[in-house]
Formats: C-alpha cells, structure tokens, sequence
C-alpha cells in the first residue's frame, strides 16, 4: 500500500506531462503548474479536514462524513509506534494513516484533472481558488457518497452510493472521472472559449511529452486500481491485469478509429487511447472478466475517440478533451459494469449478460447520473461565483503573448540561447557576441 500510494502520487506529475506536451510551447507552465499546485492544495485541505469528510461518520442520509470527527487528522495518530506493545489506529488491515495518505493521491488527481478543459486562459490565481472550492464541496461529499461503506462493528455509517444503492465502483469511475470531467465541462462553459478557437490550429507542441505523460500515468494506476484492493492479495492481482487488458484494447480501437477517419494513426491518438482505456477500467476492474475488460477498453477506445469530436460541433472549447476521455470513459466503464458483471470475479455480482437481469444496471446509472448531476451543477455555480468575485480568465492581449509569461513570468524554453542571446543555457559567456565568437576549424562540416 506504500507503493501504491506512491504510484498514484506519481500520476499527477505525469498528467503535468500528458497535459503540458498537449497545449502550445507558451502555455506548458501553466498547464503543468495547474496539476502540480493541486498537489499542495488538495493535500493540506485533505489533512484538514477533507479525509474526515470524505470517511468520517455520516452526518445524515449518506450525503456527508463529519468534518470535524478527525479534523487535523486528530484521533488518527495517536499510539504507540515502538516498544514491545505497538498500537496504533487501523484502517481494516492497514494502519489508518496509510489509508489517509492513499486517498489523498485520488483527491489530488482529481482536482488536476479539470485543468486540462481550460488551458491557455484561466488565470493562476482564480484556478486555485476554484480547485479548493471544488475539491471541498464537490469532492469531498461525492468521494464520502461513493468509497464509505457502513461498518456495523465500528458503528460507522457511510455514503449512499456505496451503501443504499450499491452500486459498484471499485477505483473511482464515479468519483473521480465522472466527477472531473462534468466539472470540467461546466467550468470550460463559463469560462468561454480561447481566443481564435476554432479557426486557429492549436496543436500539441511536444508529443514527446505526451507519450511520456501516458506512459507514466499507465504506470502509476497500477496503484490507482490494484492498491483499492488494500493490500497485496487476488483482488488486487485480479484489478492488475483487467487494468493492462483494457487499456490495450482501447489504445488498438482508438488507433483503427483514426485510420478509418482520418486515414492515419497517430501517437497523440495511442496515448489517448491508452489513458481513454484506464478511465473506463477504473470502476470495474474487481467486477468483471479480463474478456469484459477488453470488451470494455474496446469500446471505451471507439466511444471517446468519437466523443472528442463533439466540442466542435455543440461549440464548447473543451481544451485537452477530459469531457470526451474522462466524462465519456467514466460513463462507459460504471454502466457497463451492469452489463459485463461476471458472479466469478471478486465483486461476486452478476450483470445482465450473466444471467443478472437489470438490477445491477439500475444502480449502475443512477450511481452514475447522481454525481454527474450534482458535480456538473455545483460545478457551474462556484464557477459563476470565482468569475462575479475576482474573474476568471486572463486578458486578451496576455492570452496573445502567453500565459506562462503573463502568470508566472517564465517561459518553457529559453529560445533566446539558440539565437546566441547569452542567457542560461547558452555555452558561451555573455560578453562574446555571435559575430565574434571564434569560428571552429570544423564549422559548416557536422552540420
């Protein structure tokens, strides 16, 4: 479970990669600056009071844990660490500390996974102040309605997804896509389109960074899925290879839908595919068969790659596609459970192809049109009360330039040295101009 945590810590740098490579070489600080602030915000507010929440006693109707039950984490490490009596709280197996610092990552990942719907027009100072909102009031009870489950031996009462209406949602279909990618759309909507959106070309300036981005998200949702098993067992190895074959089958199905469509395969196309392919696996991998989990990441992979079409035909600049990837995929993967659900896997639960009938799709969709009403509402509304206090978007003339350089006065690249400028970067000292430098007996011939 350390590892685990580790793993989907790690996701976040890598989706600052994922991101960053995806927008325009004067928006890629920014857009990495998004996903890593939501590391130092959403973590102390999770301290503070999020986890307690998110797992605290419920307060009434499954709707909220107790924010002051373990605020500041109190009560949660308090014990005896050395010596020959160790006692300190446990979460299940775990200690509960280790629970507390797993859930944090989910927390972090899904605040920055918004961010991708407003690049190259969301100021800094507003983003932040709309993710602690977010992550307080969306989050945090949708995260308490999903992950806490009852437990009549503590006398704990958890959320009404969970509990009420079962459904299933073992990493976070729900809570984290479904809930970041109705987010997004709402506050992409608000924010309004960027400047020369559609007309101008805004493609990805480093793909590079983009393969590098999905690759180590791939890797790190091996603690995403496989960790929410809690511990090192067959659920969680059973979660591992539903999460490898899913994520195969959406990357193939995303790269035949582009070389029917446009006639080419792409690399911004294969990591789509791939991260299109973990989304949808996320709720259902301890759920269904590695055979479901292809069908699953299959149809995740010809669904988004279509989905990501439609902001140019409804007219919402949705930047970097979360709504097509994680709102689509999110959606695919939770309802297909009721549909796929196999009674042998370790959720025990049959769907309609295995002899269920429709009761576990009923849950399945409402679970599913819960949060996505709330979020997408709740959403829509801070985002109106950040623009009507202290606005939104960066100026005209500051989106012309860069936001990197207008928000945080820096630039990705310094292109100064490759104009013999002097600057950092530059293997000549300052004072020696490009027309005096001395010219190497072997110039003219490497080149």
């Amino acid at each position: 479970m350390l590892v685990s945590t580790a793993l989907v810590l790690l996701m976040t740098p890598g989706l600052a990669l994922f991101y960053g490579g995806m927008v325009r070489s004067k928006s890629v600080l920014n857009m990495m600056m998004m996903s890593l602030s939501a590391m130092g915000l959403v973590g102390i507010l999770w301290a503070l009071y999020g986890y307690s929440m998110a797992f605290g006693n419920d307060v009434g109707g499954g709707l909220l844990g107790n924010p002051f039950e373990a605020f500041g984490l109190s009560g949660l490490f308090v014990g005896t660490y050395t010596g020959d009596e160790v006692s300190y709280p446990m979460s299940g197996t775990i200690p509960a500390l280790l629970f507390v610092g797993f859930q944090a990552t989910f927390a972090i990942i899904t605040v920055a996974l918004i961010s991708g719907a407003v690049a190259d027009r969301m100021r800094f100072g507003p983003w932040l102040l709309f993710a602690g909102l977010w992550a307080t009031v969306v989050y945090f009870p949708v995260a308490h309605w999903v992950f806490a489950f009852d437990n009549d031996d503590a006398g704990v009462v958890g959320g009404w997804i969970a509990n009420d209406i079962a459904a299933i949602d073992f990493a976070g279909g729900t809570a984290v896509h479904i809930n970041a990618g109705v987010a997004a759309l709402a506050l992409a909507l608000v924010l309004g389109k960027r400047r020369g959106w559609p007309r101008e070309p805004m493609r990805p300036h480093n793909l590079t960074l983009v393969m590098l981005g999905a690759g180590l998200l791939w890797f790190g949702w091996f603690g995403f899925n496989a960790g929410s098993a809690l511990g090192a067992n067959g659920t969680a190895a059973f979660a591992l290879v539903n999460t490898i074959v899913a994520t195969c089958a959406a990357m193939l199905a995303w790269l035949l839908v582009e070389r029917a469509r446009d006639g080419k395969p792409t690399s911004l196309g294969a990591a789509s595919g791939i991260v299109a392919g973990l989304v949808a696996i996320t709720p259902a991998c301890s759920s269904v068969s590695p055979l479901g989990g292809i069908a699953i990441g299959a149809v995740a992979g010809v669904l988004c790659a279509l989905a990501v079409g439609l902001k140019y035909r409804f007219g919402y600049d949705d930047s970097l596609d979360v709504v097509g990837v994680h709102l689509v995929g999110g959606l695919v993967g939770t309802v297909l459970i009721g549909l796929l659900a196999d009674p042998g896997s370790p959720a025990g639960v049959a769907g309609t192809f295995y002899g269920g009938g429709v009761d576990q799709l009923w849950r399945q969709v409402v679970g599913a049109l819960a949060v996505l009403l709330y979020s997408g509402v709740v959403s829509a509304v801070l985002a109106l009360i950040v623009k009507a206090t202290i606005g939104l978007r960066v100026s005209e003339e500051a989106e012309a330039t860069g936001i990197d350089e207008t928000e945080h006065a820096e630039t990705g690249y310094d292109f100064s040295s490759l104009r013999g400028g002097g600057g950092l970067g530059t293997s000549r000292p300052p004072s020696v101009t490009a027309a005096s430098a001395p010219v190497p007996a072997t110039a003219g011939k490497e080149s």
